[in-house]
């Protein structure tokens, strides 16, 4: 069956876009989202689709996508909030939150006792991939349902990859954060060590990483840390990686002592400090002088 209605729940930094895409491509899109007043703005600048007035709002959706902040929500939503109960048989649940696998899966056991199927597809590419419809989805689930969630996730993304059964997208998020944090966190620290130009050295030798393509310049040593994307998250993420890791009984060595570091720092800021910002949180304070010039 061919999915022309959707609901779409999370309209932060990044649903806002994906869901506006939605809108663009032609699908019936009923909209929520906690803040005050967000449901309504997005109906407002896009008058096709329909602001959610409660979990009966979403009776006829044939999929219900969820970009939230953790399982915790994710499960709020779902169950105690009781949108789960207002669906209709055989609507395909989207997971495309950072969540936990292991919930995930146990999640979406009780969705399948209720007749709904579900997919875990979390995206990477930030902000500026979503508003460009360039992300990258990391679904988990059966091929089948894949294939019926494929036009929207096209809608959303440049690349789609099924990774595994339910739950491997979110564990291949996390472990993708986990590689994104603690490349940061080592490209920061050459900084400080170096004391001069390193943004070109990176990008031409072994050390170039998307860090330092992509963040540097762009949103650390401009001084802007408008990613869109908190530091609180990222730590977040990595620490869904270690859990997953001790799950597995598998050995984290290194991936420990970047745990350990982005859990402090998120302590010691504001969920809304963006995570480019640990450029200058690690110490690296002042901008890149010149090639070949110390700071």
């Amino acid at each position: 069956m061919t999915i022309t209605r959707v609901g779409f729940i999370g309209l932060g930094n990044m649903g806002w876009p994906m869901a506006a895409h939605l809108v663009e491509a032609g699908f019936a899109l009923t909209v929520s989202d906690a803040a005050p007043g967000v449901t309504e703005r997005f109906a407002a600048e896009h008058p096709t689709s329909t602001a959610a007035a409660g979990p009966r709002s979403f009776a006829t959706a044939q999929a219900l996508i969820l970009m939230l902040p953790t399982s915790e929500i994710v499960e709020d939503v779902l169950e105690r909030e009781r949108v789960a109960d207002a669906l209709p048989p055989g609507c395909l649940v989207i997971d495309m939150s950072s969540a936990e696998p292991l919930r995930t899966r146990a999640l979406a056991a009780r969705l399948r006792a209720k007749g709904l199927p579900m997919l875990d597809a979390p995206v990477s590419g930030g902000v500026r991939g979503a508003r460009a419809a360039r992300l990258s989805v990391l679904a988990g689930g059966s091929e089948t349902d894949l294939a019926r969630a494929a036009p929207l996730l096209q809608a959303m993304a440049a690349t789609i990859i099924r990774v595994g059964d339910i739950g491997s997208g979110h564990a291949a998020k996390a472990l993708n954060n986990l590689v994104s944090a603690a490349t940061m966190s080592i490209t920061v620290e050459a900084l400080v060590i170096a004391e001069g130009t390193m943004t070109e050295v990176l990008n031409s030798s072994s050390g170039r990483s998307n860090t330092s393509e992509n963040k540097l310049a762009q949103f650390m040593t401009s001084g802007s840390f408008d990613s869109g994307f908190s530091l609180q998250l990222m730590a977040k993420d990595v620490g869904l990686a270690i859990g997953l890791a001790r799950a597995l009984d598998r050995p984290v060595e290194v991936a420990d002592h970047v745990a350990d570091q982005w859990r402090r720092i998120a302590g010691q800021v504001s969920p809304a400090t963006d995570h480019t910002q640990m450029y200058t949180l690690l110490g690296a304070t002042e901008p890149e002088s010149p090639a070949g010039q110390a700071r």
